[in-house]
């Protein structure tokens, strides 16, 4: 079970990652793997809500040692095979008497997430793969999630539990954009103020033949020798042939007696 290390979690579903070309596409979903109640086998839950807000869930108990145990006692006829082919690989094969009739490869990417490739054949036998990409979640939850290989039955507790968790995440997320805006918006706040700081210090150290007004445009240079100068007269009033090195910006003062930059 050392093998298993990685993949005992709860998952959350990347509906946007996944590609499906048979079955019901997931909205969302949750895929749990724990170890099962006598400690030697694994026990997969997967739990997951339709585009049409249905939910569905199943679960099931493999043994990884490579070889065909019963999948349960009411379906006799259908076995299953969990083998590790991988410190981070993991291969599940249900039969039903002599055929194999689904294949699940569970892969840990090295970027952490789970990849699921659900390899089957539709009643016609013509073959599908479904792919599910999943994230670790930082708790486990109750249940899992995506279409597994034995029979799977809309679950009323699941709708329940599947609309709160998806009106929980629509405000958290909404609240949390909020949030973010308007720390980007503080953020820009506080740039625009340290720039007018910054621009303010610079002129009240320069040289100032005149008492500036509020709401006036004055214009900033830099002379030759280094230090600053406000002027009343634009770059283009100057010419070629204007008193500085460079010309720095256009400038005005504002009512709490700090600069800004008039573009």
């Amino acid at each position: 079970m050392t093998q298993a290390y990685n993949f005992l979690a709860g998952w959350q579903l990347f509906p946007e990652k996944c590609k499906f070309e048979e079955g019901i596409i997931p909205k969302s979903g949750q895929f749990l793997m724990e170890a099962n109640a006598s400690g030697e086998g694994l026990k997969i839950s997967i739990n997951w809500v339709s585009i049409e807000n249905e939910a569905f869930a199943s679960s099931y108990e493999c043994l990884p040692d490579g070889n065909y145990h019963q999948l349960m006692a009411s379906m006799p006829e259908h076995t299953i095979q969990a083998i590790f082919t991988g410190t981070s690989s993991l291969e599940i094969n249900f039969k039903k008497e002599d055929a194999i009739y689904l294949t699940i490869l569970h892969e840990i990417l090295p970027n952490g997430y789970l990849k699921i490739s659900r390899n089957g054949f539709t009643e016609k036998q013509i073959a599908y793969t479904n792919i599910e990409v999943y994230h670790k979640q930082m708790n486990i939850l109750p249940y899992a999630s995506s279409v597994g290989g034995v029979a799977i039955r809309p679950n009323k507790e699941g709708v329940i539990k599947h609309k709160a968790l998806w009106a929980m995440e629509e405000q958290t997320n909404m609240q949390l954009d909020q949030i973010r805006q308007q720390i980007e918006l503080l953020a820009k706040q506080a740039q625009e103020i340290q720039n007018r700081k910054e621009l303010s210090l610079m002129i009240y150290d320069a040289k100032l033949g005149f008492k500036p007004q509020m709401g006036h445009t004055y214009h900033l240079y830099e002379n030759r020798d280094g230090s600053h100068m406000l002027s009343l007269v634009s770059p283009k009033e100057w010419g070629s042939s204007g008193p500085f090195k460079q010309f720095i910006s256009s400038v005005k003062l504002l009512a709490d007696h700090t600069w800004v930059e008039v573009k």
